[in-house]
């Protein structure tokens, strides 16, 4: 039996519906697949956001106020409530790590004696940074936080009339966040007066 013309077109049509239909779920299927794939992408933005907010949040920044006409360093963050602050100075100068109980604050008189002994012999008015190992620790939000780094506790010597000299400090500088005792020495060593 042969086909007559009129089958075969409708055999075409048919075909050509075949082809339309399978087009669109094609389309539908890559339409779907870009919300997916725009859908993860928007939520990895989001996280790393927020990842970083909480990092940003969570850092400590140090600032010192000079005190006492240069002899003590108050510190704050104006973030967080500090609780525990440990110094750790420069091994060469033999000084005792510091740990204030009541007061968040660097003095002068923790270091005053052996720096005016290295600096003894040269001019009343001398400046310089002294490398110190500051460990924090606080509270960011209901977490209890520690951080370290390295600090440039800025000082000046000068003469008084009967006196002798006296060390004024004037500013701490963050040199490194993080770090260890090893770098600390290794920094005095470089920068002693």
């Amino acid at each position: 039996m042969s086909e007559t013309s009129e089958q075969a077109t409708r055999r075409r049509w048919v075909t050509l519906a075949e082809v339309v239909a399978v087009a669109g779920v094609l389309i539908a299927a890559l339409t779907l697949w870009s919300n997916w794939s725009d859908r993860r992408a928007d939520e990895a933005e989001k996280v790393a956001e927020r990842t970083a907010e909480r990092t940003e949040r969570s850092r400590i920044d140090l600032t010192a106020t000079v005190e006492d006409g240069g002899r003590r360093l108050a510190l704050k963050d104006e973030k967080h409530d500090l609780q525990d602050l440990v110094i750790a100075f420069p091994r060469a100068l033999g000084i005792a790590t510091r740990q204030p109980v009541s007061d968040v604050a660097i003095l002068a008189d923790w270091f005053e004696a052996p720096l005016l002994k290295l600096t003894d012999g040269g001019a009343d008015e001398r400046e310089g940074r002294l490398p110190v190992l500051v460990t924090v620790r606080y509270w960011d939000g209901d977490t209890q936080r520690s951080a370290t780094g390295v600090y440039n506790v800025i000082w000046r010597t000068e003469g008084r009339l009967l006196r002798g000299r006296t060390v004024k400090l004037e500013g701490l500088r963050l040199r490194q966040r993080g770090g260890g005792q090893a770098q600390v020495d290794a920094l005095w060593a470089k920068e002693k007066p």
